[in-house]
């Protein structure tokens, strides 16, 4: 699996607001800026953490980005998730039914990588972007 850019993007935009602290609100063209992310990538992007529920938008003069949640509640799996959907690391993970070898059942790597994928997202879950920030004062 390889992270894409967007969730690449996605994952500075909400370590930069970890880092910022609870409330602070930013506009999208500061997001843009101070990450380097084209401005029109971004705002589709903050749709996506959006709509997970992960930052929140507010309007008006005064208006921007804030996270919905505290750092220790956003994992790299929401974020991942929110931008790419579910993680899967072959197609027969999400699509059993489509497996072209003896099924799910009886194959062996189909049985491996869902092990490993599973911890993978367990990997992924268990660091929060609090985890982040504290490892960034060290």
């Amino acid at each position: 699996m390889k992270i894409t850019q967007e969730a690449d993007y996605g994952l500075r935009v909400v370590a930069y607001l970890s880092k910022l602290g609870p409330g602070a609100k930013l506009s999208a063209n500061i997001i843009s800026e101070k990450q380097n992310i084209p401005l029109r990538f971004l705002l589709k992007l903050l749709q996506k953490l959006r709509d997970a529920n992960i930052v929140e938008s507010f309007m008006g003069v005064k208006g921007g980005y804030a996270l919905k949640k505290a750092p220790s509640e956003i994992t790299l799996k929401d974020v991942i998730e929110a931008i790419e959907g579910p993680i899967y690391l072959n197609r027969c993970l999400e699509h059993p039914e489509e497996c072209n070898n003896e099924g799910p059942e009886k194959c062996p790597v189909h049985k491996t990588l869902e092990e490993i994928q599973e911890n993978f997202k367990n990997d992924l879950d268990s660091v929060s972007f609090q985890d982040i920030i504290d490892r960034c004062k060290e």
